[in-house]
């Protein structure tokens, strides 16, 4: 029989108060009265279970499938083994769920329902409801997460709504900012225009002046030995080939017998051939050696200009076979000074196209090179370093504010007061030697410049108002120097006026500055007080004080307009100024814009095959056609190929060379700053003939930019140059040998043939092994003997026979 027991009335203060201790029970029983009163018995008391609400709402919101806790306490009597539990009951609804029990918690695995429902606990005979649960539907997002993503729309569109605005007001101050470079970039370029229009009217007068009388006496070229001995050995004044060969008397006869009978092999083609290959093949042959190879055989062919061309011819066809064998690009062919035929080639055209440069090409170079060097003039030129206000170069640009002015001297002759004086513009920061060379310049415009006095030789004379003189010099007594620094002494230092006068007077071997002490001036004798006076004759006041030269060991350094930024001691502010070339870069493009005219005409005379009443050099066509057979034996149909090696023969191995050294052609004096404006044009001439296309930026080269927008047109010229030649009529081998028979005749006698083929010989003796074995492989040599002939000349030069 199973009972429930009996509600207890118990105060729920006093529950903890409650025990162990005995009670009687009994049963009810109809009409049976002796089980009233059972038994007595010990009962244990516990705590009723108590829980608490969800929350102050009551209501818990869960998502489907979350379990529901119901907190409380005493939720397991605390009987003695711990196997006491309770028979909870807990209905969501009207649907129960399963219970898991703890002593302080509930966990009821909710049904699978959703919406709202009470929540209901029975234990024993007690039921508490903690609330309600709501349980809501599946939804991607909750409500907090919907109102944060609302909320972060709409400060987004707020965002954007101001970035708009901004970005819209950052942009009218652009277009302002635009517009305002626009302008300025205007007018610099109206200023620049206005000086490059100045600057060449200007120059148009000096170099008319200078350039007078062109078809006579006013280009000065260099006669044809001069000419063609700085092409082929340049930097070699006094060439064994210019003068008698010189043998002790001695061994004069056998020398000159063993020479001759050299030049009969020189003479042969079979030999000539295997000596060069023989040569080309041995490694310590080097570079200098093959050209100046080349440039001797060349000497001694001169009067043999038809046979010089076919064995050129020759050598040609196997470098090209050479070339093309080794799998390098054709494009390669003629690129470099590698061969024996490629020195000889340069030197081919050198004897060949002296008659076109006299009377064709040399009047537009001479005028470039005359342009270059009046427009450098007119600004500071650095005496040191070689920069230059006026450039074409970057790396020979002034990069700081030079302040000048231009006066204009009046320069006397001292060997004639009747001679009228010669006005000459100078720059008051010129030095002294820059002034005695813009003098002679003056006085001594028609005349070469190998016939000219040297500055060097010569002192120049202030003559003052006052009647005093003066010899004015790059270094005196009152040269500056601060730290370690010594100024050269220019026009202002000595404050040398607009208009003054001025003589070129022959440097005196004792040396001595003199000053008439009698009619100097006031501010004059406080700035030289301690200079040496003397009174006396004109001719004894032409003198100079002791040079003060450096002392290297001391570290004192020179300088004229700018320190040289590879020192480290030099100023901050100084260095700056040297480092931001983009604000001077600008007279780059004033210097090119004056100077245009002159490089137009020079690239238009070289790449036009009639002007001027010249015709084209039959050694051009003559070539250029010998290459176009070439390429068809060697069934190479690109026309960039075509067009590379045509370039590579002609423009870029004797025109680029004539470019950079003009003094090759003309007897003048090419300073620093010429020679870099001139590689620049060089480098320009190089582009133009080139096939590639040049992708040029911000970080290319100024060079490069400075003629971008103009190498196309050259490149459409050069193009249309190589296309005018291919159409002239072919040149017959009768008409090509008549005319390298003239030339032949006319310089017949040029250089001495005998030294040059004594220089050759020393080649034979000293690979004459190499060679002797070369011909007796050969079967055509074996058949003329000329392993034999070539043993009979060793003999003979031996200098022990």
């Amino acid at each position: 029989m199973t009972c429930q027991a009996p509600a207890l009335a118990v105060d729920p203060n006093h529950q903890s108060e409650l025990a162990e201790r005995p009670e009687e029970f009994g049963f009810i029983l109809d009409n049976v009265q002796s089980l009233l009163i059972l038994n007595k018995t010990n009962f244990t008391y516990y705590p009723n279970p108590i829980f608490e609400v969800f929350n102050p709402s009551g209501i818990l919101e869960l998502k489907p499938g979350s379990p529901i806790i119901l907190k409380g306490k005493n939720l397991i009597p605390p009987v003695a083994g711990g196997n006491a539990k309770l028979n909870y009951t807990v209905l969501v609804g009207e649907k129960p769920c399963a219970v898991t029990v703890s002593d302080v918690q509930l966990l009821c695995e909710s049904p699978n329902l959703i919406g709202r429902h009470k929540v209901m606990a029975r234990v024993g005979g007690m039921e508490f409801s903690p609330g309600m649960v709501y349980i809501s539907p599946d939804s991607p997002l909750s409500l907090p997460a919907i109102i944060s993503i609302a909320v972060a729309g709409g400060l987004l569109i707020i965002f954007i709504v101001a970035v708009l605005i901004a970005y819209k007001r950052k942009s009218r101050e652009s277009d302002l900012t635009l517009k305002r470079l626009q302008m300025q970039m205007d007018n610099l370029e109206s200023r620049v225009a206005l000086e490059c229009k100045e600057a060449f009217a200007e120059l148009q007068t000096d170099i008319h002046e200078l350039t007078s009388d062109l078809d006579g006496a006013g280009i000065p070229f260099l006669d044809y030995r001069t000419y063609t001995m700085r092409v082929l050995f340049p930097g070699i004044e006094d060439h064994p080939v210019l003068r008698d060969l010189e043998v002790p008397g001695y061994r004069q006869e056998r020398v000159e017998k063993g020479l001759k009978l050299f030049a009969q092999l020189i003479n042969n083609k079979v030999f000539l051939l295997s000596f060069i290959r023989t040569l080309e093949s041995q490694r310590s042959f080097s570079m200098r050696d093959r050209g100046n190879v080349a440039s001797l055989i060349m000497t001694v062919l001169q009067s043999k200009l038809e046979y010089a061309t076919d064995v050129l011819k020759q050598l040609l066809a196997d470098l090209i076979d050479k070339n093309l064998e080794s799998k390098n690009h054709p494009k390669l062919l003629l690129r470099r000074t590698e061969s024996v035929a490629e020195k000889m080639l340069t030197n081919w055209f050198t004897f060949l196209l002296y008659k076109f440069l006299k009377e064709c090409a040399g009047e537009p170079l001479f005028s470039l090179f005359c342009a270059i060097k009046q427009q450098m003039e007119k600004g500071p030129i650095d005496s040191i370093t070689g920069e230059a206000r006026y450039s074409l170069s970057e790396d020979k640009l002034i990069r700081q504010q030079i302040d000048y002015k231009t006066l204009v001297l009046s320069c006397v002759n001292p060997d004639n007061v009747n001679s009228p004086e010669i006005p000459v513009k100078i720059l008051n920061c010129d030095t002294i030697t820059q002034v005695k060379e813009k003098i002679l310049d003056a006085i001594f415009k028609n005349v070469p410049c190998s016939h000219r006095p040297k500055a060097a030789d010569m002192d120049l004379e202030w003559r003052q108002a006052s009647g005093a003189r003066m010899i004015l010099q790059d270094e005196d007594i009152t040269t500056k120097i601060e730290n370690d620094w010594k100024r050269l002494n220019t026009l202002a230092h000595y404050q040398v006026p607009d208009g003054s006068v001025v003589a070129l007077v022959s440097k005196q071997v004792t040396a001595y500055n003199a000053v008439n002490n009698s009619t100097v001036s006031r501010t004059s004798a406080s700035k030289y007080e301690n200079m040496i006076r003397y009174t006396g004759s004109p001719d004894s006041l032409r003198s100079r004080t002791p040079m003060i030269t450096p002392d290297l060991e001391s570290g004192v350094k020179m300088w004229h307009l700018v320190k040289n930024h590879e020192h480290g001691d030099q100023k901050e502010g100084d260095r700056g100024s040297k480092m931001v070339s983009e604000i001077y870069l600008t007279r780059l493009l004033a210097t090119k814009g004056t100077l245009q005219k002159f490089v137009d005409d020079l690239f238009e005379t070289i790449f036009s095959t009639a002007h001027r009443g010249s015709a084209l050099p039959l050694a051009i066509k003559y070539m250029f056609d010998f290459l176009d057979e070439q390429a068809d034996k060697h069934n190479i149909h690109d026309p960039h190929v075509r067009h590379t090696w045509k370039s590579n023969c002609l423009p870029l191995r004797f025109w680029v060379n004539m470019i950079k050294n003009p003094q090759f052609v003309f007897d003048i004096h090419k300073n620093s700053i010429t020679d870099a404006c001139l590689s620049v044009v060089a480098q320009t001439f190089m582009d133009s003939c080139s096939t590639s296309e040049h992708r040029l930026g911000k970080d290319s080269p100024s060079n490069k930019l400075l003629y971008a927008k103009d190498i196309p047109s050259y490149k459409n010229w050069v193009e249309r140059y190589y296309s005018d030649i291919a159409k002239m009529p072919a040149i017959s081998d009768q008409d090509m040998n008549a005319y390298l028979a003239e030339q032949s005749r006319m310089h017949m006698n040029e250089f001495n043939t005998m030294s040059a083929l004594s220089e050759i010989y020393s080649y034979v003796g000293k690979y004459s092994e190499e060679i002797l074995g070369a011909l007796d492989q050969d079967d055509q040599a074996g058949k003329q003997k000329l392993a034999y002939k070539l043993e009979q000349v060793i003999t003979l030069m031996s200098i022990d026979s």
